[in-house]
Protein backbone atom coordinates (compact mmCIF):
# COMPACT_ATOMS: atom_id res chain seq x y z
CA UNK A 1 0.00 0.00 0.00
CA UNK A 2 1.33 3.48 -0.95
CA UNK A 3 1.50 6.66 0.64
CA UNK A 4 -1.62 8.04 -1.05
CA UNK A 5 -3.96 4.79 -0.05
CA UNK A 6 -3.46 4.91 3.32
CA UNK A 7 -3.78 8.79 3.64
CA UNK A 8 -6.95 8.23 1.34
CA UNK A 9 -7.93 5.12 4.46
CA UNK A 10 -7.65 7.09 7.66
CA UNK A 11 -9.28 10.41 5.89
CA UNK A 12 -12.70 7.56 5.95
CA UNK A 13 -11.91 5.91 8.82
CA UNK A 14 -14.31 7.08 11.35
CA UNK A 15 -12.31 8.21 14.47
CA UNK A 16 -16.12 9.65 16.50
CA UNK A 17 -19.51 9.38 16.56
CA UNK A 18 -19.75 12.48 14.23
CA UNK A 19 -17.50 10.63 11.76
CA UNK A 20 -19.54 7.53 12.04
CA UNK A 21 -22.73 9.29 11.64
CA UNK A 22 -21.40 10.83 8.53
CA UNK A 23 -20.31 7.99 7.05
CA UNK A 24 -23.71 6.03 7.51
CA UNK A 25 -26.26 8.86 7.44
CA UNK A 26 -28.40 7.19 4.36
CA UNK A 27 -28.70 3.98 6.68
CA UNK A 28 -29.19 5.95 9.67
CA UNK A 29 -31.81 7.59 7.56
CA UNK A 30 -33.60 4.09 6.22
CA UNK A 31 -33.27 2.85 9.38
CA UNK A 32 -35.56 5.70 10.63
CA UNK A 33 -38.18 5.30 7.41
CA UNK A 34 -37.92 1.87 8.11
CA UNK A 35 -39.23 1.75 11.28
CA UNK A 36 -41.78 4.30 10.51
CA UNK A 37 -43.12 3.10 7.87
CA UNK A 38 -43.30 -0.85 10.14
CA UNK A 39 -44.98 1.18 12.64
CA UNK A 40 -47.88 2.92 10.90
CA UNK A 41 -48.50 -0.42 8.52
CA UNK A 42 -48.37 -2.49 12.32
CA UNK A 43 -50.50 0.36 14.12
CA UNK A 44 -53.40 0.07 11.18
CA UNK A 45 -52.54 -3.20 9.64
CA UNK A 46 -52.37 -5.79 13.10
CA UNK A 47 -53.90 -3.38 15.49
CA UNK A 48 -56.44 -2.01 13.60
CA UNK A 49 -56.43 1.72 14.14
CA UNK A 50 -57.61 3.90 11.58
CA UNK A 51 -55.65 6.60 10.17
CA UNK A 52 -56.99 10.25 10.24
CA UNK A 53 -56.37 12.34 7.10
CA UNK A 54 -53.16 13.81 8.56
CA UNK A 55 -51.87 10.74 9.30
CA UNK A 56 -52.50 9.77 5.82
CA UNK A 57 -50.28 13.18 4.44
CA UNK A 58 -47.71 11.77 6.87
CA UNK A 59 -47.70 7.85 5.22
CA UNK A 60 -47.81 10.10 2.16
CA UNK A 61 -44.05 11.42 2.58
CA UNK A 62 -42.84 8.49 4.80
CA UNK A 63 -43.51 5.68 2.14
CA UNK A 64 -41.50 6.98 -0.69
CA UNK A 65 -38.78 8.01 1.68
CA UNK A 66 -37.90 3.94 2.38
CA UNK A 67 -37.38 3.40 -1.37
CA UNK A 68 -35.65 6.57 -2.61
CA UNK A 69 -32.72 5.85 0.70
CA UNK A 70 -32.62 2.15 -0.12
CA UNK A 71 -31.95 2.71 -4.27
CA UNK A 72 -29.86 6.04 -3.45
CA UNK A 73 -27.87 3.50 -1.77
CA UNK A 74 -27.72 0.68 -3.84
CA UNK A 75 -27.23 2.96 -6.56
CA UNK A 76 -24.34 4.97 -4.38
CA UNK A 77 -26.09 8.38 -5.22
CA UNK A 78 -24.42 10.61 -3.53
CA UNK A 79 -26.77 14.05 -3.71
CA UNK A 80 -30.18 11.50 -2.74
CA UNK A 81 -30.64 14.10 0.05
CA UNK A 82 -31.85 16.24 -3.05
CA UNK A 83 -35.00 14.31 -3.05
CA UNK A 84 -35.15 12.72 0.05
CA UNK A 85 -34.70 16.32 1.89
CA UNK A 86 -37.88 18.42 0.44
CA UNK A 87 -40.17 15.17 1.47
CA UNK A 88 -38.62 14.82 5.10
CA UNK A 89 -38.81 18.37 5.53
CA UNK A 90 -42.78 18.81 4.57
CA UNK A 91 -43.34 15.41 7.34
CA UNK A 92 -42.06 17.40 9.79
CA UNK A 93 -44.29 20.54 8.79
CA UNK A 94 -47.31 18.20 8.45
CA UNK A 95 -46.26 16.16 12.26
CA UNK A 96 -45.94 19.17 13.62
CA UNK A 97 -48.77 20.51 13.07
CA UNK A 98 -50.86 17.14 13.61
CA UNK A 99 -48.85 17.04 16.92
CA UNK A 100 -49.83 20.40 17.86
CA UNK A 101 -53.31 19.35 17.26
CA UNK A 102 -53.73 16.21 18.83
CA UNK A 103 -51.98 18.28 21.87
CA UNK A 104 -54.64 20.66 21.54
CA UNK A 105 -52.00 23.51 21.65
CA UNK A 106 -53.98 24.52 18.55
CA UNK A 107 -57.46 24.21 17.82
CA UNK A 108 -58.50 20.69 16.11
CA UNK A 109 -59.06 21.51 12.08
CA UNK A 110 -62.14 19.35 10.88
CA UNK A 111 -60.80 16.37 9.25
CA UNK A 112 -62.62 14.08 6.15
CA UNK A 113 -61.52 11.00 6.99
CA UNK A 114 -63.51 8.52 10.00
CA UNK A 115 -61.52 9.86 12.38
CA UNK A 116 -60.37 13.31 14.11
CA UNK A 117 -57.30 14.15 13.43
CA UNK A 118 -57.04 15.55 17.17
CA UNK A 119 -57.71 11.99 18.28
CA UNK A 120 -55.16 9.86 19.17
CA UNK A 121 -55.05 6.16 20.29
CA UNK A 122 -51.51 6.55 22.43
CA UNK A 123 -52.43 7.45 25.70
CA UNK A 124 -49.07 7.37 28.32
CA UNK A 125 -49.97 8.56 31.60
CA UNK A 126 -47.33 10.41 33.34
CA UNK A 127 -44.21 11.95 32.09
CA UNK A 128 -44.00 10.04 28.71
CA UNK A 129 -47.72 11.33 28.03
CA UNK A 130 -46.21 13.62 25.30
CA UNK A 131 -45.77 10.52 23.12
CA UNK A 132 -48.28 10.65 20.68
CA UNK A 133 -48.34 8.65 16.72
CA UNK A 134 -47.60 12.21 15.43
CA UNK A 135 -44.67 12.90 17.71
CA UNK A 136 -43.32 9.57 16.69
CA UNK A 137 -43.73 10.60 12.74
CA UNK A 138 -41.96 13.88 13.72
CA UNK A 139 -38.89 12.21 15.46
CA UNK A 140 -38.51 9.90 12.25
CA UNK A 141 -39.05 13.07 10.10
CA UNK A 142 -36.43 15.05 11.99
CA UNK A 143 -33.74 12.38 11.84
CA UNK A 144 -33.91 11.53 7.99
CA UNK A 145 -34.07 15.46 7.39
CA UNK A 146 -30.92 15.70 9.90
CA UNK A 147 -29.05 12.78 8.37
CA UNK A 148 -29.65 14.35 4.97
CA UNK A 149 -28.38 17.83 6.04
CA UNK A 150 -25.46 16.53 7.31
CA UNK A 151 -24.78 14.51 4.07
CA UNK A 152 -25.52 17.49 1.87
CA UNK A 153 -22.85 19.32 4.25
CA UNK A 154 -20.23 16.22 4.69
CA UNK A 155 -16.86 16.59 3.74
CA UNK A 156 -16.50 12.89 3.31
CA UNK A 157 -18.24 10.44 1.28
CA UNK A 158 -20.94 8.49 2.85
CA UNK A 159 -20.17 4.62 3.36
CA UNK A 160 -20.58 3.23 -0.45
CA UNK A 161 -19.68 -0.19 -2.06
CA UNK A 162 -21.08 -4.17 -0.94
CA UNK A 163 -20.83 -3.03 2.61
CA UNK A 164 -23.51 -0.40 2.56
CA UNK A 165 -25.38 -2.07 0.27
CA UNK A 166 -25.43 -5.43 2.25
CA UNK A 167 -25.82 -3.18 5.35
CA UNK A 168 -29.34 -1.37 3.61
CA UNK A 169 -30.86 -4.93 2.52
CA UNK A 170 -30.03 -5.83 6.11
CA UNK A 171 -31.80 -3.12 7.50
CA UNK A 172 -35.01 -3.61 5.65
CA UNK A 173 -35.11 -7.21 5.76
CA UNK A 174 -34.71 -7.00 9.48
CA UNK A 175 -37.33 -4.00 9.99
CA UNK A 176 -39.81 -5.84 7.73
CA UNK A 177 -39.06 -9.41 9.40
CA UNK A 178 -39.49 -7.64 12.67
CA UNK A 179 -42.69 -6.39 12.48
CA UNK A 180 -44.06 -9.22 10.62
CA UNK A 181 -43.14 -11.09 13.63
CA UNK A 182 -44.91 -9.19 16.24
CA UNK A 183 -47.64 -8.72 14.22
CA UNK A 184 -48.08 -13.30 14.10
CA UNK A 185 -47.38 -12.92 17.60
CA UNK A 186 -50.34 -10.52 18.00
Amino acid sequence: MDRAQSIELTAITPTGLLDWLTLSCRHVALLAAMLATGGSLFFSEVLGWIPCELCWYQRILMYPLTVLLFVGIWRDDRKVYLYVLPLSLMGIAVSLYHYLMVMLIIPPAPCAGAVPCAFDYINIPGALSFIKIPFLALIAFVIISVMMANLALAENAPACGRLARITATVIVVATALSFIGLGLMI
